[in-house]
């Protein structure tokens, strides 16, 4: 089922609508919901609010729905409904992450706003809420990726994201791209050039052609396909390119 308008929309209609035309960065906020949080310092809560501002949540607990009217938030009433994150940090569910601010994928403010709104009865944990999600996403009341809905109400949100084509891509042209040239190490170790077809080639060490292979550029972010077969991936931060534990300036 796929929504193209919000006339088609019956759970929280108003708020829909206005999360949809929101282009004046007002706050959004999940209230009366219980809470899983997945945070083991939170734990979960009956009763709470989850409120969202841009791509960030910024408060979860009870009350907050006490200073909506003064924040001219957006308010979705979530009576009946479980809010839980939309992907879930498996690795610190078991434990295996040592410190609490280590904890990706939890309903915790600073954390990015993915997530999940199911009635009560289908989430009595989190597992089965997104079981809800992969088998039965008519039952959805929303799915929230970075503060904007994907889907609401079972249906598909209007302006969605379109997931990317499958498959590798053609190489892009970068010519003129202030990305291109030769980027090499602090020790003079690791020099990569990034061309302007498209095409990557290292030197180790001293040793040419070390590796060499396809990239694409995406952001911030830059993916290589070595020939050998391989992948990885690499960041631009700031004048910096990080890649596989390598910090590297254009030179």
């Amino acid at each position: 089922m796929s929504a193209t308008h919000t006339d088609t929309v019956s759970w929280n209609s108003k708020a829909f609508d206005e999360i949809v035309s929101n282009d004046t960065g007002r706050p959004v906020l999940f209230t009366n919901a219980r809470v899983p949080t997945t945070d083991p310092l939170i734990g979960t809560m009956p009763g709470s609010d989850v409120l969202l501002v841009g791509a960030l949540i910024v408060g979860v607990g009870p009350g907050i729905i006490t200073a909506a009217q003064d924040d001219n938030a957006i308010v979705v009433d979530c009576t009946g409904m479980t809010v839980v994150p939309a992907v879930v940090d498996t690795v610190a569910l078991v434990g295996g992450r040592g410190h609490r601010s280590e904890y990706v994928a939890t309903l915790t403010p600073g954390n990015a706003g993915d997530l999940l709104v199911v009635p009560d009865e289908l989430a009595p944990d989190v597992a089965s809420a997104q079981a809800t999600l992969l088998d039965h996403a008519q039952q959805v009341r929303a799915l929230v990726a970075a503060g904007k809905p994907v889907l609401w109400a079972g249906a598909d949100a209007p302006g969605r994201p379109t997931a990317p084509v499958a498959g590798i891509p053609a190489a892009e042209d970068m010519t003129g791209s202030p990305r291109v040239g030769v980027w090499i190490d602090k020790n003079d170790f690791l020099h990569q050039e990034l061309t302007a077809d498209g095409r990557y080639d290292e030197t180790r060490g001293g040793r040419p052609h070390a590796y060499q292979g396809r990239y694409w550029i995406d952001g911030d972010r830059i993916d290589y396909l070595d020939d050998l077969g391989f992948w990885a991936f690499g960041e631009f931060q700031d004048e910096e390119l990080h890649h596989a534990g390598y910090a590297m300036r254009l030179g």
